[in-house]
């Protein structure tokens, strides 16, 4: 989906198909005829725009057969859909029954991260749309926290400066520019924006900077327009930004609070939960663990990593973190300016729900992810961005 801002430029809102996990080619062009046309004609619009995840087996028959890239730039133009941002963090096996900390392997210090990458960026410049110069790739940032030396630091940053040029070097070659974005999530180096600043105005390229993700921002406690001031100050981009919403638990001392949260604490992925408190953030790796015990304090209300139908907030004593996402899109698009021209709603965990908030098949998810957009829609409108054809 295009929307128009007040000073001319074109603004893209896509939603993410890592909520439709698959590890090779077959399996993505399989995403686009069950899941990714159904929510285009849900939304009654002739183009959607969709951020694509590429496992690593899809990202290399990809950019080692052209045939099969340009087959897949057809499909996607038969079925109404256009891609201008890759999602690069996960690498393998999303769909696992228990991805937890796999996720974040390989990391930034490994090589295998630094040529799928490249890989990613070379398949998305034949993908963009033909009247589309800008590419986006949103990528884990840097590493987990625990396995991370000075020396892996180093390294990653290195790796990052390579693929700078490389970038450089493929718009050269195609005329499309594609920029990367570090992540940052709860848990690891790059937790916060204010943890990004750092290793970006070391890395010193602008084809190099963050994705904010709304649902990552609450879990840390950060205040939007603090850490985008932040972000501006020190010259770091705004690549794009994913729009997420946390869980939040505003009284975690009472019994129904914590039975409440027990039923979004599940096997399959991490689910980092933060408290702040005057010492500062506390957090545990995962749900289950700030459930157990006195692990957190649990005096202020917590957060967990936990992306929540943008549409759907849990029913009390729960909630989400929905006005944080508004708080932050007013920022990075309700300005003179926009911030930032990539836009991806990113709900991957609706099969990790309780069961009773689990879509049942793929018409209710193909709703389910219709009403998302249709909300994020309805939020860049209110901000006098004009939907595009």
């Amino acid at each position: 989906m295009r929307f128009r801002h007040p000073d001319g430029s074109t603004v893209h809102l896509a939603y993410c198909t890592n909520v439709h996990p698959a590890e090779t080619l077959d399996g993505v062009l399989a995403q686009l005829r069950d899941h990714c046309e159904p929510v285009r004609r849900r939304l009654g619009r002739d183009r959607l725009g969709i951020g694509l995840w590429l496992a690593k087996d899809a990202a290399h028959a990809l950019v080692t057969d052209p045939a099969a890239l340009r087959g897949l730039r057809c499909e996607l133009d038969r079925r109404g859909l256009e891609v201008v941002t890759l999602n690069g963090f996960p690498y393998e096996g999303f769909g696992a029954e228990e991805v937890k900390y796999r996720v974040y392997k390989p990391d930034w210090a490994d090589p295998e991260r630094l040529e799928h990458t490249t890989s990613l960026a070379r398949v998305l410049a034949g993908l963009l749309p033909d009247d589309v110069t800008d590419g986006s790739i949103s990528t884990l940032p840097l590493a987990w926290r625990t396995a991370h030396d000075e020396q892996r630091a180093r390294t990653a940053r290195t790796a990052l400066r390579i693929l700078a040029e490389r970038l450089d070097a493929l718009q050269e070659l195609t005329g499309r520019s594609i920029r990367v974005a570090l992540e940052p999530e709860p848990g690891c180096v790059v937790e916060t924006t204010r943890d990004a600043i750092a290793p970006l105005t070391a890395i010193a390229h602008d084809r190099v900077g963050i994705c904010v993700d709304t649902c990552h921002l609450a879990t840390s406690f950060e205040d939007p327009h603090t850490a985008l001031d932040d972000l501006a100050r020190a010259g770091v981009p705004v690549v794009k930004s994913q729009l997420s919403a946390a869980l939040h638990a505003g009284q975690p001392h009472l019994p129904e609070v914590r039975e409440a949260l027990a039923a979004f604490a599940e096997p399959r992925f991490l689910h980092q939960t933060r408290t702040s408190t005057p010492a500062g953030l506390r957090g545990t790796d995962d749900l289950d663990e700030a459930l157990a015990g006195d692990a957190l304090p649990d005096t202020a209300p917590w957060r967990a990593h936990f992306h929540v139908p943008l549409h759907a907030a849990p029913t009390e004593p729960l909630t989400s973190t929905l006005p944080v996402l508004k708080s932050a899109l007013t920022r990075l698009v309700g300005g003179p300016h926009p911030l930032t021209r990539h836009l991806e709603v990113e709900t991957y965990t609706w099969q990790a729900l309780p069961p009773e908030l689990r879509p049942r098949g793929r018409t209710q998810l193909a709703d389910g992810i219709a009403a998302e957009l249709t909300l994020a829609r309805d939020l860049l409108t209110d901000l006098g961005l004009k939907e595009l054809p």
